[in-house]
């Protein structure tokens, strides 16, 4: 077993020992719309921060498939600690695209959570050695427990009031003025607030085209045209999302078969649920429908991991149908989680019981515009008709 596997394996082993006191903490993160601090740093101890950052700078340099297995399992756990560290996870890799002086900052501790604002709500202006910044960014998730943060902007030359030159800032979250805004009834625990800054001044070192750091094409770094990690910012930002709806699913499924002796049905005769054949059946097809979805998160991550480690671009129908299967992914894990919220019976409304907690979760993020299943089934039916995406978030 190569290094990079043992270690890989033994983040994961730890995340799954920490499932238990993740689902205690549920309730708090939801309450407080925060992670609760015992999270982060049981996860830090587990070495999940260490996950995407380069061996070069004391990181694990994990593949994409041990990245979305540690995601899986906090999900497992808590889906708004899932959302975030799936945030700090992809973005911190995205670090590996910028030029080395950037990495060297932002990758010095060797485990890092790195913050995404990736729509561009905000203008760059060129100045000497570097750029202006002003903007804020809505649903900054993991912001509030970040060490960098990466933002979109617009840049404006020369006074001009419109652009269509769109690039990635990195930025210490020290800078930035961060709102108390996040009040939602699903993912409440990810504190997913708006940021903001103004008038700040960003070096040259820490800006990227959005273009080539979709493509993975940017240059001035040590790592470029290495084989291995080179996945595109879209499919590395989209796979370990899939992760979190499928660990939220099985926490679901996982819940409710614990849940379920002595349970009977009301207004019935039936003194044990798990007796009736109904609720077998109904089980059994949200069982499958997760495995459903997993072997779709294998077959992307496979895709992706096979095209990077021969330095073989993804084509633009590969593309499509990697957000095609992600997005069906979603949507499975969605229904599995449904069923199993049917069957739970009226009880299941208390917050005392998490699965409500887990539906609630679920349901919010399958609206993510990214993530959304009919938005990139779409992509994916366009390409297969021989149509243009209609998007260039491949």
């Amino acid at each position: 077993m190569q290094e990079t596997e043992k270690d890989g394996r033994a983040v994961i082993d730890a995340v799954r020992d920490l499932v238990p006191r993740l689902r205690a903490n549920g309730q708090e993160a939801e309450d407080r719309r925060w992670l609760p601090d015992e999270n982060i740093k049981l996860l830090e101890e587990a070495g999940v921060f260490r996950a995407a950052v380069p061996g070069k700078f004391g990181g694990l340099d994990l593949p994409v498939a041990d990245q979305v297995a540690i995601v899986e399992e906090v999900a497992r756990g808590c889906g708004s600690t899932a959302w975030a560290v799936n945030a700090w996870l992809s973005s911190a890799g995205v670090i590996a695209a910028y030029p080395d002086q950037a990495q060297e900052e932002v990758y010095a501790g060797g485990s890092v959570r790195v913050s995404g604002g990736f729509t561009p709500t905000a203008t760059l202006v060129p100045t000497d050695g570097g750029y202006v910044l002003n903007g804020a960014w809505r649903f900054n998730t993991g912001i509030r427990g970040a060490d960098w943060n990466i933002v979109a902007a617009m840049v404006l030359r020369d006074g001009q009031e419109e652009s269509h030159e769109e690039v990635y800032a990195v930025v210490p979250q020290s800078e930035f003025t961060i709102a108390d805004d996040w009040h939602v009834s699903s993912a409440a625990g990810t504190g997913s607030s708006t940021s903001s800054v103004k008038d700040l001044f960003v070096p040259a070192h820490r800006v990227a085209d959005a273009a080539e750091l979709t493509e993975g094409t940017t240059g001035d770094r040590w790592n470029a045209g290495l084989h291995g990690r080179d996945y595109g910012l879209i499919p590395y930002v989209m796979i370990p999302s899939l992760a979190v709806y499928i660990g939220l699913a099985k926490q679901a499924l996982e819940l409710f078969v614990a849940r379920a002796p002595g349970r009977g049905i009301a207004y019935t005769n039936w003194t044990e649920q798990s007796e009736h054949p109904h609720v077998q059946i109904q089980l059994a097809t949200a069982a499958n429908k997760i495995t459903a979805a997993e072997g779709l998160r294998d077959r992307v991550t496979d895709l992706m991991q096979d095209r990077a480690d021969r330095a073989v671009e993804v084509t633009t129908a590969e593309k499509a149908a990697i957000r095609g299967r992600i997005g069906y992914g979603i949507q499975l894990a969605k229904e599995a989680v449904e069923i199993v919220y049917t069957l739970s019976g009226a009880s299941v409304i208390q917050k005392a019981v998490p699965i409500q907690r887990v539906y609630r979760d679920t349901v919010g993020l399958a609206l993510h515009g990214l993530m959304a299943p009919a938005t990139n089934l779409e992509v994916h039916g366009r390409v297969l008709l021989g149509l243009d995406p209609n998007t260039y978030f491949l």
